[in-house]
């Protein structure tokens, strides 16, 4: 059975909020469980994470209803004293789970999986790309894209797990970017494709993951309106460079 600790977190960017709560969602799977603390919850929160630069914090930490007890990891400079662990940023998230992990877990090496946000906002990604649909029956692979596209400051992604859940989100907001898989379990990505590709108004960029990047393959997609094809497994860097060229 695992251990769930709940987290009060205290200012923080909308990326970085996204990427948090992505953290909390892998967590589910170990031996600690994060969740978010909410003033309505039952219980006390057991750790605070505190953005020292936020307006948020600066109240937080002068208010009589402030706990000194309460743990905080705090990110920024001019920590209080209480602050158990301080980190700068650019934020390395693996680094501020295991201190998380060290006071409630067994302090063990931080999950692969985890890697993913070892990454500092790249500034060559343009304004144009605000909004994101990944589709992928697997909830792992969403999650992934969901949190590397948070730090690369898309933070409206939608998700679907199969094509008609695709078409339906895609027909009711309009997506500047969508990335798919080739494994749907209701239709061939190529058909998904060329329907995507007609919607009006027209879908910004589609692009496919893809488990061999053949020559016929890369020519197919840019003869169905992709704008580029990637690597399945994905390749961090290489979802970097999309989201710069995009």
């Amino acid at each position: 059975m695992s251990l769930s600790v709940c987290v009060k977190v205290v200012g923080f960017r909308d990326f970085e909020r996204h990427a948090i709560n992505t953290l909390f969602e892998l967590s589910s799977q170990g031996a600690v469980s994060y969740c978010l603390w909410t003033p309505d919850a039952p219980v006390a929160p057991s750790l605070a994470l505190v953005d020292l630069e936020s307006y948020e914090a600066g109240l937080e930490l002068v208010s009589p209803s402030f706990d000194a007890s309460l743990k905080m990891i705090c990110v920024g400079q001019d920590a209080p004293p209480e602050a158990w662990r301080c980190f700068e940023r650019p934020l390395h998230w693996p680094d501020v789970v295991q201190a998380m992990d060290e006071l409630f877990g067994d302090g063990q090496a931080v999950d692969a999986e985890l890697d993913f946000v070892d990454t500092e906002i790249p500034d060559a990604v343009p304004l144009a790309v605000k909004s994101a649909l990944v589709i992928f029956p697997s909830r792992e692979d969403r999650m992934y894209l969901r949190a590397r596209l948070a730090l690369a400051g898309v933070v409206v992604v939608g998700e679907a797990h199969n094509a008609a859940e695709a078409l339906d989100q895609a027909r009711r907001a309009h997506y500047t970017l969508v990335l798919l898989g080739q494994d749907l379990p209701d239709m061939e990505s190529w058909e998904l494709i060329r329907q995507l590709i007609a919607m009006e108004p027209a879908i910004g960029s589609v692009v496919l993951a893809a488990r061999q990047k053949t020559v016929q393959l890369r020519h197919r997609a840019d003869h169905a309106g992709c704008r580029g094809v990637v690597d399945y497994p994905f390749n961090p860097s290489e979802i970097v460079q999309l989201l710069q060229k995009v």
